[in-house]
């Protein structure tokens, strides 16, 4: 049971970065697609399309910097907690960047058809980015609670 528990909590470390990529590479594809598409349809703004195409890939570097944050020898004390703080952020990073893709290619495609938009149509991206933050804020502090680390 013991080398169970440790294995979970190896896994807590590594899911915030993996799931974190994991969504960025699809958000950013969803995206990225979508502004491929838009530069075969207009003759200007190919930068914009693929700076908001990159949009998805903060969470990441969300994802990294909770790992780190985590990093400490694993225990069996400490085995759950890291679990479900990483595997918890982990997700909400995942999903945060699919759907900010997601949005992020609407953005795109309304502002091809309608340029004087394209500020105002990536909020919802912005909006959505903004709960990935509060998931990597909740965890750096709710971390700071896991036996491990020297004082």
């Amino acid at each position: 049971m013991a080398d169970f528990q440790i294995i979970l909590g190896w896994l807590g470390l590594y899911a915030p970065m993996a799931l974190g990529a994991i969504g960025s590479i699809m958000g950013c594809a969803i995206a990225g697609q979508a502004a491929i598409g838009a530069m075969l349809d207009t003759e200007s703004g190919y930068g914009r399309y693929v700076g908001v195409s990159a949009m998805p890939s903060s969470q990441v570097i969300y994802g990294i910097v909770i790992m780190f944050t985590l990093n400490r020898p694993v225990t069996v004390d400490n085995a759950p907690g890291l679990f479900a703080i990483g595997v918890l952020a982990g997700c909400a990073l995942l999903f945060s960047a699919w759907y900010q893709g997601q949005c992020c290619a609407s953005a795109i495609h309304a502002s091809k058809a309608k340029p004087e938009i394209f500020g105002l149509s990536i909020a919802p991206a912005a909006i959505v980015e903004g709960f990935a933050v509060f998931a990597f804020i909740f965890a750096l502090v709710i971390s700071a609670g896991i036996p491990g680390l020297a004082s």
